[in-house]
């Protein structure tokens, strides 16, 4: 099979793209005939070397995928061939990647795709998705009502968060840079969308929120919080979530914080156990199939473009060039 992998650390110019063994599932695995696969921020911190995992070379790259079963293993039980999957979680602790034409993959870690969706937006909308149901529901408990607020709500996780977040009721703000990527987060079902460079942002966050008495879920995409800004946007008992900033180091407002009753929550996708994930993925498909999750695709590749879609991905994540809006999909 035709593959991206690495046989070390480093830039993206080290991605390979060449033939490697079909893998042989073993008997709780899936062989899955992929196709599409996506590419998150993980996956090129993984590829340089910045987060340390176990990796056996040569490594196939990518933890996202969606495609059609191809054979299963003596113990799966819940997929059979022809099935149409798709997946996340892969390439950490010692689990292979997924950018190939073929992967095997445990079927703790597989979904059935509802039929409403291609195989380009199940896989684009996989570690984004459960990340985002994870953040929302199982660590920051969202009710119905209630306000959440997420800082750019065009990105892979923050647009997951805003349709999840209406789908289960609550009112939500969200930011976004240019006019067409705030007209994006309306049609996302967005309440307010604001401009992250207007001098009264703070203010229109106040002001819708004056009823409600303050923010109930802050999500925090940005790399570099200010916890100065937000803690007094905040209502009592509300919630702030991080899931970026890795190496942030920012100032905090202990005082109003405690005094107010607030909750500062992180957390790691890859850290949640198969039971939890596959919660996350009930509701994600039953989402799909009413049409209130749409993934983002900002760009459609191929596979053997891997290092080509690792570079535009650091471009826009480490770099933030802001050429991306939505996630890279490739498919073989």
């Amino acid at each position: 099979m035709k593959a991206a992998f690495i046989r070390e650390t480093g830039a993206p110019d080290v991605i390979c793209y060449e033939d490697l063994p079909d893998p042989q599932p073993t008997e709780t695995q899936v062989l899955i005939r992929v196709g599409a696969v996506a590419v998150n921020p993980i996956d090129t911190y993984l590829r340089a070397g910045i987060i340390a995992m176990p990796i056996q070379f040569p490594y196939v790259v990518g933890s996202d995928l969606a495609g059609t079963v191809e054979a299963v293993g003596s113990s799966v039980t819940r997929f059979q061939p022809g099935d149409r999957v798709w997946g996340s979680n892969q390439g950490f602790f010692g689990r292979p990647g997924v950018f190939a034409e073929l992967a095997a993959v445990d079927e703790q870690w597989l979904y059935p795709t509802p039929d409403e969706q291609s195989d380009e937006q199940a896989a684009a909308g996989a570690l984004t998705g459960i990340t985002a149901h994870l953040g929302l529901f199982l660590h920051a408990g969202l009710k119905p009502d209630e306000v959440v607020f997420v800082n750019g709500g065009t990105g892979g996780v923050g647009s997951a968060v805003v349709q999840f977040a209406k789908a289960a009721g609550a009112q939500v703000i969200a930011t976004a840079g240019t006019e067409e990527k705030r007209k994006l987060c309306e049609s996302l079902g967005a309440d307010l969308v604001l401009d992250y460079h207007s001098s009264t942002l703070d203010d229109d966050i106040r002001s819708f929120t004056q009823s409600n008495g303050g923010i109930d879920l802050w999500w925090e995409t940005q790399r570099e919080p200010t916890f100065d800004r937000t803690v007094p946007l905040m209502k009592k008992r509300g919630r702030i979530v991080l899931m970026a900033g890795r190496d942030a180091r920012p100032e905090f407002p202990v005082g109003p914080f405690y005094v107010n009753d607030l909750r500062l929550i992180g957390f790691a996708m890859f850290n949640a156990s198969p039971d939890e994930q596959r919660q996350c993925a009930d509701d994600i498909n039953r989402w799909a199939t009413s049409g209130q999750w749409k993934p983002l695709i900002g760009e459609t590749l191929t596979l053997k473009d891997a290092a080509k879609a690792h570079r535009l991905q650091e471009e826009n994540t480490l770099q933030k060039q802001g050429t991306l809006t939505g996630k890279i999909v490739l498919t073989p």
